[in-house]
């Protein structure tokens, strides 16, 4: 494995801390399709979204029923903004059980691993379902006192009640095994939709393009053309069996429409393995 980490996140953070009212929205049909990552958010009561996307072609779709039966598991982060507007922060996925989420780091700390917001201004919701957190079980990626990374941009929460059992978890993942070398078919599904388009949640055909050396946290980054938007961190890239490999962390030059580069011009999603991997098999494994 190699030593050398991956290059810092984009600066698509939130920063701004957040504060929790008592008032919950049930219902994901009554936001709109906004996201608050890295900058200024619009929520349910924001001016029209313009539509934009990374590269020329943009072959989003509406995540409808049918793909959430295919798709388990997909959930929403959502968290109050430091004004107390409930908005879509990120997308989260229910994995290996009724009771794990796995989410982005960077929902709850900045580059330097510094907090930017506690774990109890926000939710998970999944299923027309608003679920809590355990916030003394958050267990983030990124080592002790190191800078956040796209390989150690991931964190996983316990919920205080497990999901009903007709919510079904995604199953547990092993990217392990999927290999560097050609182009590889994926899907990339955002329950939490983007901030670009008005489609509420979405899922799109693209290609990962170049998987990169691990890091010294044994994960590896995948390099794809997925387009993306802010809200979209946290989405799941999928091989062509619906086996979730990878979790989309941050992509460059927002809105761009400019063609793919693999040097210049990508979306960065870190691949389900190495430590990663083994907390969540720790959580799972863990008594309750």
């Amino acid at each position: 494995m190699s030593s050398r980490r991956s290059p810092a996140l984009a600066p698509l953070f939130l920063t701004t801390p957040a504060r929790r009212l008592g008032v919950v929205v049930s219902s994901i049909a009554t936001l709109l399709a906004a996201a608050i990552l890295a900058s200024p958010a619009r929520g349910a009561g924001s001016a029209a979204i313009e539509e934009a996307a990374l590269y020329p072609r943009d072959d989003r779709r509406i995540f409808g029923r049918a793909d959430e039966e295919r798709f388990r598991g997909a959930g929403v982060l959502m968290c109050y903004t430091d004004a107390g507007t409930l908005e879509r922060a990120a997308a989260g996925w229910l994995i290996g059980s009724r009771d794990l989420v796995v989410v982005n780091a960077h929902n709850f700390i900045d580059r330097s691993g510094a907090p930017t917001r506690p774990v109890g201004d926000c939710f998970f919701r999944i299923a027309g379902l608003d679920l809590y957190f355990d916030p003394e079980t958050l267990r983030l990626g990124p080592p002790q006192g190191a800078a956040l990374h796209i390989t150690d941009d991931w964190a996983l929460l316990r919920l205080l009640w497990p999901a009903p059992e007709a919510v079904e978890p995604q199953p547990e993942p092993d990217a392990s095994g999927v290999a560097a070398g050609a182009p590889l078919r994926v899907v990339m599904v955002s329950p939490a939709g983007h901030g670009n388009t008005r489609l509420a949640a979405t899922l799109e055909d693209c290609a990962i393009h170049r998987i990169d050396e691990a890091t010294e946290t044994h994960i590896r980054r995948a390099r794809h053309d997925c387009n993306d938007g802010y809200g979209g961190s946290g989405s799941g890239l999928f091989d062509e069996k619906d086996r979730l490999i990878a979790m989309h962390s941050a992509s460059l030059d927002m809105n761009a429409r400019r063609a793919f580069d693999i040097e210049t011009h990508y979306g960065s999603a870190l691949l389900f393995e190495g430590d990663l991997l083994a907390a969540i098999r720790e959580q799972l494994r863990a008594p309750r």
